[in-house]
Parts: C-alpha cells; sequence; structure tokens
C-alpha cells in the first residue's frame, strides 16, 4: 500500500520555514521529553542517512531563574530529565556567565543547563524528512490542495483533492493552523481544538566577532523571552502576555506572508531581551518575523484517531514546540496506525481527551489567548485555566458558590475543589499558587475530618454516565466481551472493573451497576466521555438491538460520605439504609425527600462508608436542600475533591488518568479478583493477562509513606517525582496527597525492578518491594519513604501522634 503527502504549497513553505528551529527536551510531561529526545537523535543522524545539510548543532540550552519558584521548577525537570537518561544539571549564575559571557547574570537565583539540546534550519529538515521518505516509496504532491475527506459508514475511503480523487483507508490530519477546518470539511466531521496567535521573533545581523555556531540557546522563562545564535547574530522571540489570535474567521482571511511586524506589541519583550544582553544595543536588528503559531485549550499537542471516525488521525496543534515534538511524534503515530496503540501512554496528548464543547471559536480565541503566555508563566501543581469556565455546570452551582465553594475544570466541567468558611479570606486563597505548603490545607483538613467522623457531601455531577440496554441478552454478552469483570450479576449488585485492550492495559476504569436483567447503568471518570463512547462503538455490533446512551447530562451526582451517612438517608427515605438491608457495593431505586427514582449506590469512590446519589436533574435542588437539612444535626457540610483525593490515596485507591493508564494491567496494580480469569470466559485482554500471569509482573503500584518530610517546611510532592530504592531509580510516583489520618505525605507510584547489570526490566515481587530501602526525590532533594503494597489505614483505628505511630509492615492481607 502506498504513502501518500499532500502539502497545500511547497513543501516547507508554510509556518515550517518561520520556526525558530530550537529543540529542547526541558518538558513538565514524561511523554514529551520522550518525543523531544527521540527527534533530537532522529534529526541529529538525518544528514548522513539523506546527504541533505540540515543544520543540526548540538549547542545545549540554559534555562535561566529569576526566582526561587522558578529554580524549583527546573530542579523538578532537571530530576526527570536524569532518570530518562538526558543529561542536565542545575548551576550558579556565576557558570551561566562561563558558557555565555554575553549574558546579564545579575539578577538570577540559578539555572539548568542541558548540554545535548541543539539547533536546526527547521525547513531543511522537512526536506531531509521528505528525501527520506521518498527513497522509502512515499510520493509527495506539492501544490495540491485537500476538498474533504471521504467517509462511508464511519470509515475513511479517500480523498478528494484540487486535482481529483485518491482512496485510502489512512488519512493523518498534520494541517496545523488549518487542521480545525480541514476537520470541519469532512463529510462527517471531525472536531479538532486548535487556535492560531501571532507569534514574534527578531533577527539581527552578526556581531563583529561572529558568535559561535555552538553558542547555548538561552531560555529566560521569567523575562517571557528565549535567545538563540542565527549565522552569528542571533533570533530572538518570546511569550508576550496579550498574545494576538488570528484566523478566528478561517483560512481565506490572508495569506501566512502578509502578517505585519508590530514594534509596539514586541516592545515588552525587546525590553527584556535588552536587559538580559545589553551589549545589543549596538546590533542592527534585520527585521521582526511574525509567523502563526497554533495552540491548544491545554498547552499539550493533539495526537489519535478520530473518536467519530476510523482511520482518521490527527498530529498538530503543537503549542510551538513542533520543532522538538515532531520526530517523536510522528513515531508515536506511525505505530498507532500499525499496531492500534503506541508504545508509551499518550492520554495526555489524544485527541479523544477533548469533546465538541472544547471546539467553540469563540472559546479557542479566548483560551489561546490564555494559553500562549501560560507557556513561560509559573506552572505550579493544581493550575486552574481562567478562561472558558462555567462551560458545564451541575444545578448546584450557584447554591455550592454562594456557600465559598473554590472551583476546578475537568473536560469543561466545573467541580469543587474545596469551601471556604466564611470567616477565611478569599482573596488570599485564589492566589494559592506554590510548591509548598498550600493555603487550602486547614480548609481540606476540616473536611476530611468530617468526612470520618460525620457527614460530608461532594456535588460529583462531571462523571461520565451511560446507559447500556437490549431488548434479549445482547448488553450481557457484548459487555462481558468488553470488561474485565464478571459483570453476570444479581439485578442491584455494582461490580468494579476495567475495560482492557488488547495488552491488558486499562483504556477505562469503572463501576457498572445492573439495574435489570438487560439494562446497565456505567459510571466513569469525567474526561472519559469521549474515548469511553468510541471504545464502546467500536466494538458494539451495528445490527444489534442494543442501545447506549450518554446520560452524563441527566443525573446530578452527590456523594454522600461519613459514618452518619447512613442516618441521613434512613430519615430522608423512611428505608433501613444500615449494611444488614443495604450491602456494599449495591444499587437501588428510592425515592429521597419528595424525589422518586434516585439511584442510591452504596459506595463513595474512597474507601469510606456512604453513598452516591444519581438523581434526575430537575430533582438535584430539592435531594441537596434535604440532605443539607437533615444533615444538620449529624454535623454535614460541603467537601470538595481535594478532600476526596486525601481519602482515596490514604486508602490505597488508584484513579484512571493518573494512577493507571493503557499500559497498566489489573495484575500491576493489586486488582487481580476485578477479572474473571477463572471462570473461562473470553474478554479483550485476556491472553495477555494469563500470559503476565504466567511471567510475572514487570510493575508494581506501590504506596508510599514519606518519613523524614517536614509538610510545612519542605517543598511537596504532586506527581512525577522520581522513586529511588536502595539509591537506585526504579520509577516514578503518579499522584499524591497529604493523608490527614496518617499525619504524613502519601504517594502513589510504580516500581520496577531494573537489572544492574543489563539494565533491563525484571519482575518485581512482593519481597522486592518489601526489602527495599526507598527515597522520593522532590526537585532534587531526597526524602526516605516507607512502601506499603496493602492500604495502612485500617491500621489507626484512632487517632495519635505522629511520633509514636509504628507503620508496621503489613504482608498477606
Amino acid at each position: 500500500m502506498a504513502e501518500v503527502v499532500l502539502s497545500q504549497k511547497r513543501l516547507a513553505a508554510g509556518s515550517t520555514r518561520f520556526c525558530a528551529g530550537i529543540l529542547s527536551t526541558a518538558r513538565h510531561l514524561t511523554v514529551e521529553q520522550k518525543m523531544a529526545d527521540y527527534s533530537n537523535k532522529l534529526y541529529h543522524q538525518l544528514e548522513q542517512e539523506t546527504g541533505i545539510h540540515t543544520g543540526y548543532i548540538r549547542t545545549g540550552s540554559i534555562f535561566l531563574a529569576q526566582t526561587q519558584d522558578r529554580l524549583i521548577s527546573l530542579k523538578r525537570i532537571n530530576s526527570r530529565l536524569n532518570v530518562i537518561g538526558i543529561p542536565s544539571e542545575i548551576i550558579s549564575p556565576k557558570k551561566v556567565a562561563e558558557l555565555h559571557p554575553l549574558l546579564n547574570v545579575h539578577d538570577l537565583v540559578g539555572a539548568m543547563h542541558v548540554p545535548e539540546d541543539a539547533v536546526v534550519s527547521s525547513a531543511d529538515v522537512a526536506l531531509a524528512l521528505a528525501s527520506a521518505a521518498s527513497q522509502n516509496g512515499v510520493q509527495i504532491y506539492d501544490r495540491t490542495s485537500i476538498l474533504h475527506v471521504m467517509v462511508r459508514k464511519g470509515q475513511v475511503t479517500g480523498v478528494e483533492t484540487d486535482k481529483g480523487q485518491i482512496q485510502c483507508h489512512y488519512f493523518v490530519n498534520c494541517a496545523g493552523q488549518w487542521a480545525y477546518e480541514l476537520g470541519l470539511s469532512n463529510e462527517e466531521p471531525v472536531s479538532i481544538p486548535l487556535h492560531a496567535c501571532e507569534h514574534f521573533y527578531l533577527l539581527t545581523r552578526p556581531w563583529e566577532t561572529p558568535l559561535q555556531s555552538n553558542t547555548p540557546t538561552i531560555v529566560d522563562a521569567d523575562g517571557r523571552i528565549y535567545i538563540r545564535n542565527w549565522q552569528g547574530g542571533i533570533l530572538s522571540g518570546g511569550f508576550e502576555k496579550n498574545p494576538k489570535p488570528i484566523f478566528t474567521e478561517g483560512k481565506n482571511q490572508l495569506e501566512i506572508q502578509n502578517l505585519q511586524e508590530d514594534w509596539d506589541h514586541f516592545e515588552p519583550l525587546l525590553s527584556s531581551l535588552l536587559r538580559r544582553m545589553p551589549e545589543l544595543e549596538t546590533l542592527e536588528i534585520m527585521k521582526l518575523v511574525n509567523c502563526p503559531e497554533t495552540f491548544t485549550p491545554d498547552m499539550r499537542c493533539i495526537m489519535g484517531e478520530s473518536p467519530s471516525v476510523r482511520g482518521y488521525f490527527v498530529l498538530a496543534g503543537m503549542n510551538s514546540a513542533g520543532l522538538s515534538f515532531g520526530g517523536g511524534a510522528g513515531r508515536y503515530l506511525a505505530e498507532w496506525m500499525v499496531h492500534g496503540y503506541p508504545s508509551e501512554s499518550v492520554w495526555e496528548l489524544d485527541l479523544k481527551r477533548f469533546g465538541a464543547l472544547q471546539s467553540s471559536r469563540t472559546f479557542l480565541r479566548h483560551r489561546v489567548m490564555e494559553v500562549m503566555p501560560l507557556l513561560y508563566d509559573l506552572k505550579v501543581p493544581r493550575w486552574d485555566f481562567q478562561t472558558g469556565r462555567q462551560l458545564r455546570t451541575s444545578p448546584l452551582y450557584d447554591r455550592l458558590d454562594a456557600q465559598g465553594a473554590r472551583w476546578m475544570e475537568k473536560h469543561g466541567f466545573e467541580r469543587p475543589k474545596y469551601f471556604v468558611p466564611p470567616d477565611k479570606d478569599l482573596l488570599a486563597l485564589e492566589q494559592s499558587k506554590t510548591f509548598y505548603k498550600p493555603d487550602w490545607f486547614e480548609i481540606v483538613e476540616s473536611e476530611v475530618k468530617c468526612c470520618k467522623e460525620a457527614v460530608c457531601v461532594i456535588d460529583m455531577s462531571s462523571f461520565t454516565k451511560f446507559e447500556i440496554t437490549s431488548t434479549g441478552d445482547q448488553a450481557l454478552e457484548i459487555l462481558q466481551y468488553l470488561f474485565s469483570n464478571d459483570l453476570d450479576v444479581p439485578v442491584g449488585h455494582i461490580v468494579h472493573t476495567g475495560m482492557l485492550n488488547e495488552g491488558g492495559g486499562y483504556e477505562n476504569d469503572c463501576s457498572i451497576a445492573r439495574l435489570s436483567k438487560r439494562s446497565f447503568f456505567m459510571i466513569s471518570p469525567t474526561d472519559q466521555q469521549v474515548h469511553c463512547w468510541a471504545w464502546l462503538k467500536k466494538y458494539m455490533p451495528e445490527d444489534s438491538n442494543l442501545i447506549l446512551e450518554d446520560v452524563t447530562w441527566k443525573y446530578t451526582a452527590l456523594n454522600l460520605i461519613g459514618p452518619r451517612a447512613v442516618d441521613v438517608l434512613s430519615e430522608l427515605s423512611y428505608a433501613p439504609m444500615t449494611p444488614d438491608h443495604f450491602p456494599s457495593l449495591f444499587c437501588k431505586e428510592m425515592s429521597v425527600g419528595y424525589a422518586n427514582g434516585i439511584r442510591v449506590m452504596s459506595m463513595t469512590h474512597t474507601g469510606e462508608p456512604g453513598f452516591m446519589l444519581y438523581i434526575p436533574i430537575e430533582y438535584a435542588l430539592h435531594v441537596y436542600n434535604e440532605v443539607m437539612s437533615v444533615g444538620q444535626k449529624y454535623g454535614i457540610r460541603n467537601a470538595g475533591y481535594y478532600a476526596l483525593r486525601s481519602l482515596r490515596i490514604e486508602k490505597f485507591f488508584a484513579f484512571w488518568g493518573q494512577d493507571l493508564n493503557t499500559l497498566t494491567t489489573p495484575l500491576e496494580c493489586g486488582r487481580e479478583s476485578r477479572v474473571k480469569l477463572d471462570k473461562g470466559m473470553d474478554f479483550i485482554g485476556r491472553d495477555a493477562l494469563l500470559q503476565q500471569k504466567q511471567n510475572g509482573v514487570y510493575k508494581r503500584l506501590t504506596m508510599f509513606i514519606l518519613d523524614d518530610h517536614d509538610t510545612d517546611l519542605d517543598l511537596w510532592p504532586w506527581w512525577g517525582e522520581p522513586i529511588y530504592r536502595n539509591g537506585q531509580y526504579v520509577g516514578k510516583t503518579t499522584s499524591s496527597a497529604y493523608g490527614y489520618t496518617l499525619e504524613r505525605h502519601v504517594c502513589l507510584g510504580f516500581v520496577h525492578n531494573f537489572s544492574e547489570d543489563t539494565g533491563e526490566e525484571q519482575v518485581v515481587t512482593a519481597d522486592f518491594i518489601n526489602r527495599g530501602e526507598y527515597e522520593i526525590d522532590i526537585a532534587g532533594q531526597r526524602f526516605q519513604a516507607k512502601a506499603k503494597l496493602y492500604p495502612v489505614t485500617s491500621l489507626f483505628t484512632h487517632k495519635r501522634r505522629k511520633d509514636d505511630v509504628e507503620l508496621s509492615d503489613l504482608h498477606g492481607k
């Protein structure tokens, strides 16, 4: 089968030729670091392979820090780069001056040096890649416009161009800033949320003594600028605070060549550049380049297969890092198309993390104006976007907001983080951006305490909710194949289960209630709405009597957590709610207050006692008011997702998208009991799990309790921190929270067993985990940690001072 590349103009004549040509591996996400590292190695060998000069020069990069917070951020990146084999070190301002004598370093507190970063000519790299592709049989047609992609029965069948039709089964939309329009031009539209902004950089004439070609690239994020050597002079641009979105009205508005210089707009970046390099005053500026750059709603690129059209793949929205990511992203996408999945978990970049709701032109225009400056703003943990908010809200939003709710957003849905008591300073809390102990600490502590001792209510309406029904047994049959746990349970029972891929990894982790013989109610994470729907549709027979309905918007979900939840519900329903009458993991339709048809489930997603109430949306306010009114005498209060996180991590509950992903199997995270391996039933991923059961697991989800860590004074762990066992790197944390019961920080993360001789992975046994001495690296500082394979909260029947607590090892159960 032949591969064909279509280019609207001459190849590399679009924004590719304007690219600044900086290849940097220093990224926040591990998958981005790996993509950039692969690109670096690929471009390095490209010249030898093709004979085309690509301008590849290994210059190294220096990332400057003007503040302690920026230095902490760099230290966090530095420790992650080192463990995946990318050389990098934190250096002093004095060392910066030695590496780049033209820099003014008086205001710096430190920097990070990544010596193997490089610069290239991006247009030449594109031509070298095209040449290598041609030699391998790829046909390239430039000056060819695509009119639309042809789709039949949800599958790509071909492409209509201005020069005729091409039949194909696979189509990849790499149209950059035109990807949005191209996606909408199909017979069946594909939503690709991205938007272009103007991006400026200046070029100077060479210095009298031209800069050496291997002069390091400088990134001064606090000054919002980058600087690289360019033909003996410099090229410098940046990400201003007030970006200019373009092409909102579509691609026919103006050609790229016509973008105007705008010195007034560039002035703050120019001032910053002159402060950093005072000698530039003497240098002649040749021109100010203005070129379009595309950005996405969450600063991460977009790749993967469309949820609505099979064979339609996307690779776009590079947020100014197209050169750094190009090689690695291309590799992952190729693996995806050939094998059905890439070799790394790329969920954070998957097109299916977005829904059509993120494709409003107005939303995108406003969001990219926020995103572009954020590329260089300091990203501390728990970052919340300010634009495009209040898009999807629960019916209780105004009621909760009036009671002091502080909001976070997931998949466009507003969710409460915590509730500010009336006596707290609201303004101060909105500025809780820190790597240290945040100022919501005591608020969340009181919410957790209330969940443990009385009763709290958390609005969890954002959860993805599907109903699957059939006229006969088809629903059960198809779900038994799609899910790893046995769903043939008595009506009213709830099953925790995974939706696995062929490799046994989690495509989704969910709870399914059997409402009747032929009807199932499925609850999945918020950001699974598009991905989960696409996965179910992919496997469901088209001509069957199955009905799959997304009922996310039909139900408000209230989570009643705590020992007194049973008292509140008993009073409201006039029905006994004790474990004898209402066992754990049970679902019953009942009336609560005056409202009928409430689905009450005895589970809380936290390991604490309590109930989930799925309330038809028109009854939401009534039920909430009744619950709060009756709950008064039991000490009820509102709580948010931060309390939920603390509770679930302390109880060693792994969450999909944070701890679990497409490369994690149930056997690697202690969930073998949720898999029907011994029941003789076939399901997706079964063969891989049987093989793994025989061979042993090569990584294992483990709970870590930090020992010598001072919550008040030390940096907090968040996620992605390297884990060391007996001084050797063994994995990274996936999520963490302060455990208010343990009075310690708790991290979850995967432990691997790398052979000291070969570096190859070996089987991880419980014994291997229990025999190790562990440390967690937080921004370069290592803290001792105790490893657990089982939750430890069962030890704490009552609260004791943390100095007296013996965290005894729990072997076995």
